[in-house]
């Protein structure tokens, strides 16, 4: 097992951990008294703390990133800059420690079979994916099939699926607007670096937007994909694990596509065998 120093740096821990608490406090729109009130402190000490005149106890910084909901990788980064060693440590998803883990995922992706379901990181990196992801992918450009395969880009790339999805302006905007929430969330640079690519893909003049006739009024905002000459619909759902302790399976997702009409359901029910 091994641990990563996450995104902290040298600058980072030479302001202390003090500016960082107070920007994920604004960032949750909480009040120093708010917090104070959650972390069972006084607004006089988060103020102190805010602003380097009282150094936190290690617990007291993870009490307050729990309070603010910081994500674990950032937690390891609030550690260092208030001079403590990380708390989380960074597997690598093929080491033995996680075996049982890939092995559940895996176990659950094949299972939820003929229809889509796949394992993603916090850039959209696809870890696993089971065969009615490989159905849906039939016909895209080869390159964007190698490793690391990325599932934002695979979805919006021009040579990808989004010349077959039926409704790209939305389902595009939809996606654009979950990364910049993201973005938000965990001050990934990588993750923003993709966000700038895939948002410069050109959208053709007569991309399609929503059908202003669906056939089955859908309860989310579905996927349309052609497949094969027949129009497939999803609803997208994505689960993460609770309570993590680990920056590596903080990270993961697990997005099942549910077939959101009969007629899809049939079709992979047959294609996918």
């Amino acid at each position: 097992m091994t641990v990563s120093l996450s995104t902290a740096t040298a600058t980072t821990t030479d302001r202390g951990a003090g500016p960082l608490l107070r920007a994920w406090r604004e960032r949750r729109r909480v009040s120093q008294l708010e917090l104070a009130l959650r972390a069972g402190s006084s607004a006089r000490h988060i103020s102190f703390i805010e602003t380097g005149r009282s150094r936190p106890s290690e617990e007291m910084v993870l009490r307050l990133a729990g309070h603010l909901e910081v994500p674990v990788r950032e937690r390891n980064a609030l550690l260092l800059a208030a001079g403590y060693a990380p708390r989380y440590p960074e597997t690598p998803l093929d080491d033995p420690a996680l075996d049982a883990l890939r092995a559940g995922m895996e176990q659950l992706i094949r299972g939820y079979e003929p229809y889509p379901a796949l394992v993603v990181d916090a850039t959209y990196r696809v870890l696993a994916a089971n065969r009615g992801v490989l159905t849906l992918t039939e016909g895209v450009a080869p390159h964007l099939l190698e490793p690391p395969l990325n599932a934002i880009r695979l979805t919006l790339h021009p040579e990808g699926l989004a010349p077959r999805i039926r409704n790209l302006r939305e389902w595009r905007g939809h996606l654009l607007a979950q990364m910049e929430r993201q973005i938000a969330l965990f001050r990934s640079e990588r993750l923003r670096a993709l966000y700038e690519e895939v948002a410069a893909y050109p959208v053709p003049a007569d991309a399609p937007g929503a059908e202003p006739d669906e056939p089955v009024p859908y309860f989310a905002l579905p996927l349309r994909i052609e497949h094969a000459g027949h129009t497939l619909s999803f609803i997208s759902s994505i689960a993460t694990f609770n309570t993590p302790m680990d920056v590596t399976v903080a990270e993961l997702a697990i997005e099942t596509l549910l077939p959101a009409d009969p007629a899809t359901v049939k079709y992979l029910q047959s294609a996918v065998a």
